[in-house]
């Protein structure tokens, strides 16, 4: 049986048995929230529990914050530098358009904000002739149930699903569907969502707003009880009860009461205060941030003092979204079967982007340190490339690291041995009556020009002085 493009068959048939946590407190992954609810406690429906802000918030924060990063193709070479494939590549139309009725932003941030509720991602594969898969459909979760074989292999029972091609239910095996969990702690095939966690937390800080949304709906005035000074009977005890109801009750808060017979009103409600109303609220909203992991900042609360815009930012990007962004990549990997070398990236520039001055004194320091050519930084800030920006550059004082090392393979690197000392220039010839001046004797040892010179001139006033002495 083919659907979706890819073949559904098993050869001999198998038992298949649907998957069970081990925890007491977990059902199959069919029932609502993955059965990450506690049978014996009651807490809101999931869809009630997204109406306390807290929950809102934060599903919405994270799914929205990573469905904003551009995902990338990219071809990692030997050296471990990677780069971006942006053409000629069959993997990249699936990235850029999951499905026939969802942009990458709104897949993205359906898949998010499945695994975030239900602890778990479904997403199905279509494939075309060639077996590359074109489309990407996320599943309801609580329509999924994960089955396992006697001989260990893993598939997926799919409830019918017309958004996603699903006329029937169906069984597939595990290469059809991209399975991402959050961290499971009772068995690898069923993720356990943060609301495991913060369930009763929600619950109890929706209670609080709908008691106080009932205690303002009636005048801020709390409910009491009608007291005589003395006994009465049950049939005057109830005609007085629906009395009061029918007359002050709904609507009618507010309205004038006359009390006879000795009857006094006295309320009954604990006051707002005395319930720490607030500090109560406030409470609910730190633990749902703390099983999500957001920092309170995110959801309104105060910052850190004396911390700057980068560093709340990686504060949030390290305890929060990196390890959804991370196991996202790893299934996307997997799941479109990716050839050697290439890989899915989230582009982070949308999320880490830092304030303009900070942006540009670090681009600035990158390109006169020599590892940035401008052109690159250039590009960072959406800028056309100029001529001769595609090479770092340094002042010329600096040397490479090359010529550094030819030098100091040399015997005297520093060249710190002594100099020849240059020669000293010859004496200058004396006139003939001049006495005989001999030449210096480091002209001598030094030029052997100097010494023929100077034999010269010493053999002429000798001969000279001949002539001139009387017979």
């Amino acid at each position: 049986m083919r659907i979706l493009g890819f073949e559904v068959a098993r050869t001999k048939t198998q038992n298949l048995s649907a998957v069970h946590s081990t925890g007491g407190w977990f059902g199959l992954l069919r029932e609502s929230f993955a059965g990450a609810w506690q049978r014996n406690v009651e807490v809101d429906a999931p869809r009630e529990l997204l109406a306390f802000s807290a929950v809102f918030a934060c599903v919405t924060i994270i799914a929205s914050d990573i469905a904003k990063l551009r995902i990338k193709l990219v071809d990692e070479d030997a050296s471990g530098i990677a780069t971006e494939v942006k053409t000629q590549s069959p993997f990249l139309p699936v990235l850029a358009k999951p499905n026939r009725y969802q942009t990458r932003i709104k897949f993205m941030e359906q898949w998010i904000v499945s695994k975030l509720l239900y602890g778990n991602t479904f997403a199905l594969k279509q494939r075309d002739g060639r077996g590359i898969v074109n489309a990407l459909y996320v599943l309801d979760a609580q329509r999924v149930t994960p089955l396992v074989a006697d001989d260990g292999s893993v598939y997926y029972k799919l409830a019918a699903d017309h958004l996603s091609e699903l006329s029937d239910a169906i069984t597939v095996p595990a290469s059809e569907i991209i399975h991402d969990t959050m961290v499971s702690l009772w068995h690898p095939l069923i993720g356990v969502s943060p609301i495991y966690a913060c369930g009763l937390s929600a619950t109890m800080g929706n209670r609080i707003q709908g008691n106080s949304t009932k205690f303002f709906d009636n005048m801020s005035r709390p409910s009491g009880a009608l007291t005589a000074p003395g006994a009465i009977s049950d049939e005057v005890a109830e005609r007085l009860k629906k009395s009061w109801e029918e007359n002050f009750g709904g609507n009618n808060f507010g309205r004038l009461a006359v009390l006879g017979d000795g009857l006094k009103y006295e309320a009954m409600t604990i006051t707002a205060n005395e319930a720490q109303l607030i500090e109560q609220l406030k409470w609910t909203v730190e633990d749902v941030a703390r099983c999500f992991h957001v920092p309170l900042f995110k959801l309104g609360g105060p910052e850190p003092p004396r911390v700057s815009v980068e560093s709340l930012n990686q504060t949030y990007y390290s305890d929060c979204l990196q390890a959804l962004i991370e196991s996202a990549e790893a299934c996307l990997d997997e799941g479109l079967s990716l050839p050697s070398g290439y890989r899915t990236e989230f582009d982070l520039e949308g999320l880490m982007r830092m304030d303009t001055a900070a942006r540009y004194d670090a681009k600035n320091k990158a390109v006169a340190g020599g590892w940035m050519a401008p052109n690159e930084a250039r590009a960072g800030e959406n800028l056309r490339p100029v001529a001769g920006g595609d090479s770092p550059y340094l002042q010329q004082q600096n040397y490479s690291l090359a010529a550094l090392a030819k030098r100091d393979t040399k015997a005297d690197p520093f060249a710190t041995g002594a100099k020849p000392e240059p020669a000293t220039p010859a004496a200058p010839i004396p006139a003939p009556d001049a006495p005989a001046v001999p030449a210096p004797a480091s002209a001598v040892a030094n030029d052997g020009k100097a010494v023929l010179v100077a034999a010269a001139v010493l053999a002429g006033i000798f001969i000279k002085g001949l002539e001139d002495a009387p017979a």
